[in-house]
C-alpha cells in the first residue's frame, strides 16, 4: 500500500482544491499588490515578499472561475522557484484550511472522456468525509498547478 500524500487543502468560491505539499514554500497573508501594466488578466500584479519580487497569480481568472465574494481571508500561496522556471511565484485563493493526509482509497483518478479538456490540471479527486446518509463526502479537486504554471509558457520573469 503507498503511504499517505500531504497537500494544502485551500478554497476558491465554494469549492474545495489541493495542491502538493511540495511545491508550496509559504503561505501568506494577502498583502497590495502592484499591477503591472499589459499584464495578463490572471496576472494579479507583484509584491515584494521580504526583499523578493514576486509575481502573484490570481488562480480564480487563470481557471476561469467565477468571482467570489470571500475577500477577507484570502492568501498567498508562495510556490517553490522550480515551479515556475525559477521566478518566484504566488497564487492568490480565497482561504487556506490545512495539510491533509490522504491515503490511496481517497483518490479517485480521472479519466479522459468528457473532462478532457481539464484533466491535465485536475490531478485527482480526493473523496473526504465518511459516506453515510447523515454526511456526504467532501470533494476536493487535486490541482496539478505545477503544470498549471508551465502551461502558461510565455511566463516572464519580472525581477
Amino acid at each position: 500500500m503507498a503511504a499517505p500524500v500531504d497537500v494544502v487543502e485551500f478554497q476558491l468560491g465554494e469549492e474545495h482544491y489541493a495542491l502538493d505539499i511540495q511545491i508550496a514554500r509559504e503561505i501568506v497573508e494577502m498583502m497590495p499588490i502592484t499591477p503591472l501594466p499589459r499584464a495578463p488578466e490572471y496576472l494579479a500584479g507583484i509584491i515584494n515578499l521580504r526583499g523578493e519580487i514576486t509575481n502573484i497569480i490570481d488562480l480564480r481568472d487563470l481557471l476561469g472561475l467565477p468571482e467570489s465574494r470571500e475577500a477577507e481571508n484570502r492568501k498567498i500561496v508562495v510556490l517553490m522557484p522550480d515551479v515556475a522556471g525559477g521566478s518566484n511565484v504566488g497564487i492568490i485563493v480565497d482561504d487556506v484550511h490545512s495539510v491533509v493526509s490522504i491515503r490511496d482509497e481517497q483518490i479517485e483518478r480521472i479519466n479522459d472522456g468528457i473532462t478532457s479538456s481539464i484533466s491535465g490540471y485536475v490531478k485527482a479527486i480526493i473523496k473526504m468525509g465518511v459516506e453515510d446518509d447523515e454526511k456526504p463526502k467532501t470533494l476536493i479537486i487535486w490541482l496539478d498547478v505545477q503544470k498549471v504554471i508551465s502551461d502558461l509558457g510565455h511566463y516572464q520573469n519580472t525581477s
